[in-house]
């Protein structure tokens, strides 16, 4: 979460699928099953892969702009995909899902027939769990079924949601996340970089006694740096990415009980402007 760079390569070249015990959950690289079935985090997965493409070779990322959208086209790409044709256009070309003509361009991203970089890895997850059911743990194996069964439909219908212009007069529906914004927001950040950094050991002793029971120290000092390194000089507060931590984490106990737990003693949570924000006393 602090090294941007390394976590695009986690969204860019495919994992060791293996699973040493039944909670390792390193077949899943940087995602979770509620990511897949929910699409919660997404935004910073592609905006990370977008910030990649945008600045390299000294580029201000705005002569690449058609570039990055290209690769971000190439790493949503559903092959065998047919295109529905929105209500008010005659040309639906830009709905379509398959983007397999950007493979010579971008060949880590996507196969000339289409399958983008994320269906492979979802297909790869599956595979690797129907080939090893006795080294996950129970309950793995149903929800990697509904991958199998459900999640190529489901995620062609975000990949259309996200190809529509942000004020076209037919956008409908709760995801509004879209490539122009995910290329704006990029463009805004700028280049990737390795914010993490060496805490005092007074403060790392100071964040172990704030860290309640049943919580990893490395939850309270990763939030730490993470708030740190990201807080504006005119925001206290910072977007709490908590799927995204879920998936740094391997599972879902960030979301589910780490931050509800350090909010009593660490952390200060708000919803501002609709989104999910914490702020931390900095030690």
């Amino acid at each position: 979460m602090l090294n941007e760079w390394e976590e695009f390569s986690a969204y860019t070249a495919f994992s060791e699928y293996k699973a040493d015990w039944k909670d390792d959950t390193g077949y899943m690289g940087r995602f979770t099953f509620p990511m897949f079935f929910e699409f919660e985090g997404f935004g910073r997965v592609l905006t990370i892969l977008a910030r990649g493409y945008l600045f390299r070779n000294g580029s201000d990322g705005y002569d690449r702009i058609d570039l990055a959208r290209r690769a971000l086209l190439a790493w949503c790409s559903l092959s065998g995909e047919k295109t529905k044709k929105a209500p008010d256009q005659e040309d639906d070309s830009r709905l379509r899902v398959n983007f397999g003509e950007y493979a010579e361009e971008f060949p880590e991203l996507v196969t000339p027939e289409g399958e983008g970089w994320l269906i492979r890895h979802v297909g790869n997850i599956v595979s690797f769990v129907e080939a090893n059911p006795n080294a996950v743990r129970k309950g793995v194996w149903n929800k990697v079924q509904m991958l199998k069964t459900g999640f190529r439909a489901k995620w062609a219908n975000k990949v259309r949601q996200m190809l529509i212009p942000t004020f076209a007069s037919n956008t409908k529906g709760a995801w509004v996340l879209r490539f122009d914004d995910i290329l704006a927001d990029a463009l805004e950040l700028g280049p990737l970089q390795n914010k993490d950094f060496d805490l005092p050991e007074e403060t790392v002793r100071r964040l172990t006694e704030l860290t309640p029971d049943g919580v990893p120290v490395e939850a309270s000092i990763l939030l730490y740096k993470y708030y740190a390194a990201n807080r504006e000089d005119d925001q206290d507060y910072v977007l709490l990415p908590q799927q995204n931590f879920n998936a740094f984490f391997g599972n879902t106990s960030f979301s589910q009980k780490w931050s509800a737990a350090l909010s009593k003693t660490l952390i200060e949570k708000k919803v501002l402007g609709g989104v999910s924000k914490y702020r931390i006393e900095l030690i």
